[in-house]
Formats: structure tokens, C-alpha cells, sequence
């Protein structure tokens, strides 16, 4: 019988399956950060040590802090998030597992520096206390996020239960038009199909968009898989995958690597494979995207206007459309063009890799920023690249602030935050209340968008601009 890609990885990871359905997979690959050291006090106190130090890597990302980074974790000035850095490098130490911390040229965000490094390969599973672990799919990887008990399973055991989801196709044809992004494609997706849309699924992506598409354009899409609730994206390995991987750190090599291709090509979706839903999505009739609410599926063409709940039939949507017009100080009927924007933020695993920086960079050349506008690197190997390409000094001679590698502004958790009442056009991944910070109003747009804004004080048709 044909088999779909979810399929085929499924099987080859199954350890045993119980009678409820759900199965134990075996984990070709784990992730960690910062917030882990509660599943290693969970091991602590059963006794139990890490049963596969060497299929473990850690990353500090989600709490470092990315201005003085010369100062190391001595001079990280909040106590907790100190206390954090110190015990990730303790527990990794101490379980022999290896660490890309403060320091490491290696370090960045986990879910842009472990696919850079060739940890993410074909056919693997993956896991990690992070939702957007789902990025990896990428690269034909089944990769999920996990809760703080099931890290600590997974530490122990290399395994993790779950139930298999159902298997979604999202047929994505066309050819994308000027200044239209990956990031628009997904928000498109997103605001068709609803923030439920994908729930129980994965979504496997393919279509002409998608054979055209970079592998990092890619990651955009399936980092964004969990925003309309499914479990995780997922991108057949093809030649760009290939491309990609090939001479990277932990990637298979000479005969080995002739091996891996060979198998990782027999991954794709088998034709005929059934499919438990399908959608498809025109992307060559798309225009740049940028989210109104306090939701992804918020989304609306930067052509486009403020919605107007009064239009809404269904009450429980119509509340939360008020809800969120509210919080975001919006009014039905406003030009999308029109809202002005106090900060700009280029960042996150969603959109902080080189492409992404370059996009932005072309932008903003010979222009400058009116607003107040951050870019932070996805990693130090992108930050490095970036400043190789004199990237930097385009962006700071536009009046952008350049700053090393992590998470930052994109999850609020680490002091870098928008002040209250602020509105931020971020190339982050969430938008809801409270997320980069308490109050703060984000809009969700690409990085090129995002450039446009800076530069124009309000959020802007990217197109307008590059003809200008």
C-alpha cells in the first residue's frame, strides 16, 4: 500500500505500540536549551542518568542575553537567567553531553544552529522542549516539540510515546512574485485554514513553491506548522536538501554520505499515498502578509484592512476578533498601510538566517530606520557570515542595532522586551498578548516587510518601496 513520508518515518521508529494506539518512538536526535534543567532534577532524584549522551546536544539560546556578550555568563546582570546558563553547562558536564554555549562559535538558536551544524539529517526524529521544533521537517526530518516531563523521559530512555497524527497535504503551486517570502506563504496558509486547522496533523508541504524554495525558505514554513495547531511540517528530501547538507559538520560523508542520499531519496510520499486532509494555496496570487491581531490567522494582505467583526456570523469568533482589536488598539476598517509601528524586530528561528538577513539588508541599503529597529542573528555562525558579507554595516549604517545570537525579542523571556502600548512589526512567530512582552502589540510580517517598516515608520508594501 502507498505510504506517505509520516508514514514511513513512523514505522522505522516504532519501538512498541500499547492498546491505546499511541506508540514509543525511538529518538534519533535530541535538543536542549536553557529550560531544561527540570527534567535534570527530574533524573536526579529517580537516579536515573542520560541513556544517550552522544544523540544530545544542548544550545543556549532562549535566555542569553545578545548585547555584551564579551562579558560571558559572569556578566550576565539577571541573577536567575545566570543562575539558568550556569546550570545547563553543570547538568551537560556533568551527563557528557555537548554543549553549544556563551562562546561557542556553534551557539545560536536551536532551531537554526543544529540544522547548520548537519544534526538535522533525512528520516530522523527529533525532539526538543520547544515547539518550533517542527522547523526541522525542513529537511525531511519528523521533528516535534515536547513537554518538561517528556525531556526528561527522553533523557532517560532515548524514547518518547505518542500517537501518530494524521497526515495532512498542503499543495502549494506557483511561482511567488516580487517581494513575497516564505513567510507570507505560511501566513497565507495560516489565515485560510485557522490557528486549528492543522490540529492532530502533520503537515507535509509540496507543490512547485515548494520544489522552488531554499531549504531555509523551507524552515520558515514548517517552524510555522504549529502556529495553525498541527504537530509538526514536514519537506521531502530532494536535491536542494541535498545541496544543503552535503560537508556539513555532523553530515554523513564519502561513501557513507553516497549511502544516506540513496536512502533519504526513498523517503518521499509514495504516489497514490492517502492523505487524511488536503488544502492548497495559489501562491503566485499572494502579496506581502502582515497579521492585525493576537493571532497568526490573523493575517491580511498589507493591501488589505482592518476586518470588521460586525461581519462575523459565528459569536465566539466575533468576541475574540473584538478581543484582539482591542488589545492591539485597532479600528475595523484601517489600512493595514496606515498603522505606525514604534520598533521593528528582524530575528527568531522563524526568520534570522542568513537569507533572511540579506533580504532584509537589500531594504534597508542607502536607507535609514525612522523607528527604533533590532537585528539579531538566528546563530554566531549567521552572525559571522552576515558581518563576512558586511551585512552589518549595511544595517548600522541604516540605523539598525546589530547584536549577537539567541532568541531575544522574539520570546520575551530574557529582558529584552517591547515596552507596554509599543507596536512592533516582528519577523518572530506569535503574536498573541503579553509575547514580547506585557502589552506589547506585535504584527507579524517578513523580514523584507519588516526592513520597509523600519523604514517608513509604519508598516509598508515592501513592493512600493523597492520601486521607489
Amino acid at each position: 500500500m502507498p505510504q506517505t513520508m509520516l508514514d514511513k518515518i513512523w514505522q522505522a521508529h516504532v519501538v512498541t505500540t500499547a492498546e491505546d494506539g499511541t506508540s514509543l518512538l525511538y529518538i534519533d536526535r535530541h535538543l536542549l536549551h536553557e529550560g531544561s534543567f527540570h527534567a535534570f532534577d527530574a533524573l536526579a532524584r529517580t537516579a536515573r542518568a542520560v541513556r544517550r549522551p552522544s544523540r544530545t546536544i544542548a544550545f543556549a539560546d532562549h535566555y542569553v542575553p545578545t548585547v555584551h556578550r564579551e562579558r560571558g555568563i559572569a556578566g550576565v546582570e539577571n541573577d536567575e537567567i545566570r543562575r539558568m546558563l550556569v546550570l545547563l553547562e553543570d547538568n551537560t558536564r556533568q551527563s557528557d553531553i555537548a554543549l553549544y554555549g556563551l562562546g561557542d562559535p556553534r551557539q545560536g538558536i536551536v532551531h537554526v544552529s543544529a540544522p547548520e551544524q548537519g544534526l538535522t539529517l533525512p528520516g530522523m526524529t527529533i525532539v526538543c522542549g520547544d515547539s518550533h521544533t517542527s522547523t526541522h521537517g525542513a529537511l525531511g526530518a519528523l521533528a516535534f516539540g515536547i513537554g518538561a516531563s517528556e525531556v526528561a523521559h527522553v533523557l532517560a530512555t532515548q524514547t518518547v510515546w505518542r500517537r501518530k497524527p494524521s497526515a495532512m497535504r498542503a499543495a502549494i503551486e506557483g511561482a511567488l512574485g516580487p517581494g513575497v517570502t516564505s513567510k507570507d506563504v505560511v501566513l497565507a496558509l495560516i489565515a485560510r485554514i485557522g490557528a486549528d486547522g492543522g490540529i492532530g496533523c502533520a503537515i507535509e508541504y509540496a507543490g512547485s513553491t515548494i520544489a522552488a524554495m531554499s531549504v531555509e525558505e523551507r524552515m520558515t514554513l514548517c517552524n510555522m506548522s504549529v502556529e495553525a495547531g498541527a504537530l509538526t511540517g514536514i519537506v521531502a528530501p530532494d536535491s536542494t536538501t541535498f545541496a544543503y547538507l552535503e560537508g556539513r559538520p555532523h553530515a554523513p560523508r564519502e561513501a557513507e554520505w553516497r549511502r544516506a542520499v540513496e536512502a533519504w531519496s526513498e523517503l518521499a510520499s509514495d504516489a497514490g499515498a492517502p492523505f487524511e486532509r488536503e488544502t492548497t494555496l495559489d501562491a503566485s496570487a499572494l502579496a506581502p502578509m502582515v497579521t492585525w491581531g493576537t493571532s497568526p490567522e490573523d493575517a491580511v494582505p498589507i493591501t488589505g484592512a482592518v476586518p470588521d467583526p460586525a461581519s462575523v456570523s459565528e459569536p465566539s469568533r466575533r468576541a475574540r476578533m473584538e478581543r484582539a482589536l482591542g488589545y492591539m488598539g485597532l479600528a475595523p476598517g484601517t489600512r493595514m498601510s496606515e498603522i505606525g509601528v514604534d520598533r521593528v524586530f528582524i530575528g527568531s528561528c522563524t526568520n534570522a538566517r542568513i537569507e533572511d538577513l540579506r533580504a532584509a539588508a537589500r531594504v534597508v541599503e542607502g536607507r535609514h530606520a525612522v523607528v527604533p529597529a533590532v537585528v539579531v542573528p538566528g546563530s554566531t555562525a549567521v552572525k559571522a557570515q552576515a558581518e563576512r558579507e558586511g551585512l552589518d554595516r549595511i544595517f548600522e549604517a541604516s540605523g539598525f542595532e546589530w547584536r549577537d545570537a539567541g532568541c531575544s525579542m522574539c520570546v520575551g523571556m530574557n529582558g529584552e522586551v517591547v515596552a507596554p502600548g509599543e507596536r512592533c512589526a516582528s519577523t518572530s512567530n506569535r503574536n498573541y498578548e503579553g509575547r514580547q512582552g506585557r502589552g506589547a502589540r506585535t504584527h507579524l510580517l517578513s523580514p523584507p516587510s519588516a526592513a520597509a517598516a523600519a523604514i517608513l515608520g509604519h508598516l509598508a508594501d515592501v513592493r512600493d518601496l523597492g520601486r521607489g
